[in-house]
C-alpha cells in the first residue's frame, strides 16, 4: 500500500493555545476599536483564524496604519502563552501511531517557524516534517505540495488536520481530505462547509477513521 500522509495544523489541533490567542487578540482589537467588543474581536478573531495574525487583521480592518503595530503586540503576548503548552498523552500517542504503522506524519502551521521548531524541540515528539509561516511560505497550498513533492505522493493520499474553518476551506480548495477538530469550532460548525467532513472530538480517534 502507498504510504499515507497526515498534516497536522498546530494551534488549536496538536496544542491547546486558541483560546488564550483568542483573549489576547480580542483585548488588543477592542483597546484599538473601542467600538468593538472584546467578545465581537474575540469571536471575529476565531472566525478567522487559520491564516496568519496580519493577514486576519487585513480581512477585519483592511488598511488600517495601526495592523502592524497589533500584530507586534499580539506576537509578543502570546509567547508565554504559547511556552506554557505541553502536547497532551494522546497527541503524543496518535502521532507515534502513525508513524509506527509507516504513516508521515507532519505539522503545518501560520505560526512561526522558529517558534514550532523551538516547541517540538522542547517536547522531543518525531515528525516527519515540520512547516510554519516564513517568507509567504504558508499553511494552504505551499505547505501542501512541498509534502506532497518532497514524499513523492499524490492528493488521494495527503490528509489535513485542523481545527477552524478556513483549514477545512484550505483543504478542499486544494482537493486535499480534511479532518476537523472539534473543540475551536463545533462539528455542525464544518458540517456547514462540506456535509461530508469528517471530525473528531480526540486526536485519537484518527486512528479509527
Amino acid at each position: 500500500m502507498s504510504k499515507k500522509a497526515f498534516l497536522f495544523d498546530f494551534d488549536g489541533t496538536l496544542v491547546d493555545t486558541m483560546e488564550g490567542f483568542a483573549d489576547i487578540a480580542g483585548r488588543i482589537i477592542n483597546e484599538f476599536h473601542p467600538e468593538v467588543s472584546f467578545e465581537k474581536a474575540r469571536a471575529n478573531y476565531l472566525l478567522t483564524s487559520g491564516a496568519p495574525f496580519f493577514q486576519q487583521l487585513e480581512i477585519l480592518f483592511p488598511g488600517d496604519k495601526k495592523n502592524s503595530e497589533k500584530v507586534k503586540l499580539f506576537e509578543e503576548e502570546k509567547q508565554e502563552g504559547f511556552f506554557m503548552q505541553n502536547f497532551s498523552d494522546d497527541v503524543k500517542y496518535t502521532i507515534n501511531a502513525l508513524r509506527k504503522r509507516g504513516d508521515i506524519a507532519g505539522v503545518s502551521s501560520n505560526n512561526f517557524q522558529e517558534l514550532i521548531d523551538k516547541f517540538i524541540e522542547r517536547e522531543g515528539l518525531v515528525f516527519d516534517v515540520v512547516l510554519g509561516f516564513n517568507n509567504g511560505f504558508q499553511k494552504g497550498k505551499d505547505h501542501f505540495e512541498y509534502v506532497m513533492k518532497k514524499f513523492s505522493i499524490s492528493p488521494d493520499l495527503l490528509t489535513f488536520v485542523g481545527d477552524s474553518l478556513k483549514d477545512a476551506e484550505k483543504a478542499l480548495a486544494n482537493k486535499i481530505k480534511f479532518v476537523g477538530k472539534c473543540g475551536t469550532f463545533k462539528r455542525e460548525d464544518f458540517l456547514k462547509i462540506d456535509g461530508s467532513l469528517k471530525t473528531v472530538e480526540n486526536i485519537r480517534e484518527l486512528l479509527n477513521l
